[in-house]
């Protein structure tokens, strides 16, 4: 659980050049209350530490199988059986790990890593710091993202205040699915939002993202009240919401905001975070969904661009 001055991060990514403006270093909190099909970053969806189990490092030496308390390890195969292409093993019975972290302690290979760490607010700052003569130079600086940084709220205020009076560009990557309340504070430190909008049919939007679409939309149109920097990012997923009537019904909605919004950055589908889940022993429903080329969104873009929104395809 999150206090005011530390929680758990599952990165502190530098030298990314995809979320906001320059060069950005994102910290990602964990803790999400959407369960997006697509998600691609599973390792965020709870707000507790977990284990990655790379098989592909794995060399069955039988060390975790050795120390586990739980019996939580399985015992060791052979390492070509663990790497077939149809293997049902996986190292680590996930329903008797209580995390303790031992096997992490003695694995020679990094086969086995712990995902999420508790960090203070001041620590986060310090390593997105390093980086502080590339904000200089590009128009860069933080982007906190998740996860949902909205589900800490405390830290997540405490992260954005410090990281202003520290001279930072903040971006705030949000779903909007969060209290108006939490949103509204962080109003005096974020310079852009980075504002998801996934589908414009409350029905569709709850069906893969577990809820409607609704407190979204009310959100973005406080924020645009507010006066906010507002940027569009879609996540489009290949028969989901990539059709052209869902791209209309969006730039007629984003047109009709109080106040224009930056722009709008369509995101095509990639399927690159398979590792994860097969790190985490996770099913994912679209794994076998191949991912987009950023030429199949052209007329998604022109459509939007006739709306006279600034469009672009990627971040």
């Amino acid at each position: 659980m999150a206090i005011k001055d530390q929680t758990l991060i599952s990165n502190v990514q530098r030298y990314s050049v995809n979320d906001g403006p320059g060069i950005r270093t994102n910290v990602f909190i964990m803790g999400c209350p959407l369960r997006c099909a697509w998600c691609h970053n599973p390792e965020n969806i709870h707000a507790s530490v977990d284990v990655y189990w790379k098989r592909t490092l794995c060399k069955q030496c039988g060390l975790c199988f050795s120390v586990c308390p739980k019996d939580a390890i399985l015992p060791p195969v052979p390492v070509d059986e663990a790497m077939e292409d149809d293997s049902t093993y996986h190292k680590i019975d996930r329903a008797k790990c209580d995390k303790c972290m031992k096997c992490v302690e003695v694995c020679p290979y990094s086969a086995l890593s712990k995902v999420g760490d508790t960090v203070s607010v001041k620590e986060v700052l310090d390593e997105v710091e390093r980086d502080a003569p590339f904000y200089a130079n590009s128009g860069g600086g933080m982007t906190v993202t998740g996860g949902e940084p909205t589900t800490q709220p405390e830290y997540l205020l405490e992260l954005l205040e410090k990281g202003k009076e520290r001279g930072l560009h903040i971006c705030l990557d949000t779903s909007g699915y969060s209290s108006w309340d939490v949103l509204e504070k962080t109003m005096k430190y974020v310079d852009m939002y980075l504002y998801d909008l996934k589908h414009m049919d409350t029905e569709e939007h709850k069906r893969m993202t577990g809820v409607g679409n609704e407190l979204v939309l009310e959100n973005l149109r406080k924020l645009s009240e507010a006066n906010q920097t507002i940027r569009i990012r879609v996540p489009v997923v290949p028969d989901f919401n990539d059709s052209l009537k869902n791209m209309r019904e969006m730039a007629e909605f984003l047109v009709k905001l109080p106040n224009p919004v930056q722009g709008v950055d369509l995101l095509p589908f990639h399927n690159w975070c398979q590792d994860k889940y097969r790190w985490l022993d996770l099913d994912w429903s679209l794994r076998d969904l191949e991912s987009m080329d950023p030429s199949e969104l052209e007329d998604q873009k022109e459509l939007i661009e006739s709306y006279g929104l600034q469009c672009t395809i990627g971040g």
